[in-house]
């Protein structure tokens, strides 16, 4: 039957019925807001090679540039088209570069896409609040990076993108939680090559810690590294304050002053 050639037998749809399923065919890239199209358009790919791999004739490849170039054009017609692709190639490329996952890139598409549709952009840079949504969006999805960090990734400074955060959280009412310290721990776990059970051992202090009100009032990320630290120490993998406050970009005074509050508040036996 021609149903049995065009009905995707994928695992999503085994659910069905067969009657649903007959009703049922799927073709083409599921919708992404990471695209200013939604990755609706067609896509020319830019290299000059047929389907089964062989290089084009000269005159079949001066036809697919002049087909390349005319998509161009089609799929950026107008000025808010080419601000949301631009803005959302320089998502792309941050988050990249953060190694943030695909769902990050599609909230903070979804509102930077706000932002433009209440016209929050203007009298604003493009790249600030492209970075403003990044942040937004790792804070929503509690993986956490600093302003310092989106900022060495994006083409403005720290100040604008902490300007442009507040603006638009303000203005598009965003819920966002504030960011607890063993969100961070398993990234710099990662980094600092270190087995599970430190990761297990620093969260364990770190709710300890908060139970007692030593989180609440300090950075994060400090916190974070001084658990991690004490950690290591009582689970013979131990990392130097240097390498930690590395990791956790910040200064060694702050590891050590944070591992002494906690080492002193939560009566830590930490050998020497």
């Amino acid at each position: 039957m021609l149903t049995d050639r065009i009905i995707d037998e994928g695992p999503e749809w085994r659910a069905f019925d067969q009657e649903q399923r007959e009703k049922r065919a799927r073709v083409g890239a599921p919708l992404t807001y990471t695209i200013h199209d939604k990755g609706l358009s067609t896509m020319i790919d830019w290299r000059n090679r047929d389907s089964y791999g062989k290089d084009l004739a000269p005159k079949r490849r001066a036809q697919i540039y002049r087909l390349r170039k005319w998509q161009r054009r089609i799929r950026v017609s107008d000025a808010t088209e080419r601000n949301l692709a631009y803005a959302l190639s320089e998502l792309d490329r941050m988050a990249s570069s953060l190694g943030l996952p695909r769902t990050v890139r599609e909230i903070a598409a979804m509102l930077y896409r706000r932002a433009v549709e209440q016209r929050l952009i203007r009298g604003r840079s493009i790249e600030g609040v492209a970075a403003a949504a990044l942040y937004a969006s790792c804070r929503q999805s509690r993986i956490p990076r600093t302003l310092d960090e989106v900022a060495e990734v994006s083409r403005v400074g720290k100040k604008e993108i902490g300007r442009s955060y507040r603006f638009i959280a303000r203005e598009l009412q965003l819920s966002i939680p504030p960011t607890s310290p063993i969100d961070y721990v398993p990234r710099f776990v990662s980094e600092l090559k270190l087995v599970g059970k430190v990761q297990a051992h620093a969260v364990k202090i770190l709710k300890m810690a908060a139970t007692k009100g030593l989180t609440s009032g300090r950075g994060p990320t400090g916190v974070a590294a001084a658990a991690i630290y004490v950690a290591s120490v009582l689970e013979n993998s131990r990392r130097t304050q240097r390498e930690v406050a590395a990791v956790a970009r910040v200064t060694e005074v702050t590891v050590r002053n944070r591992y002494k509050e906690l080492v002193e508040k939560l009566e830590l036996e930490v050998p020497l």
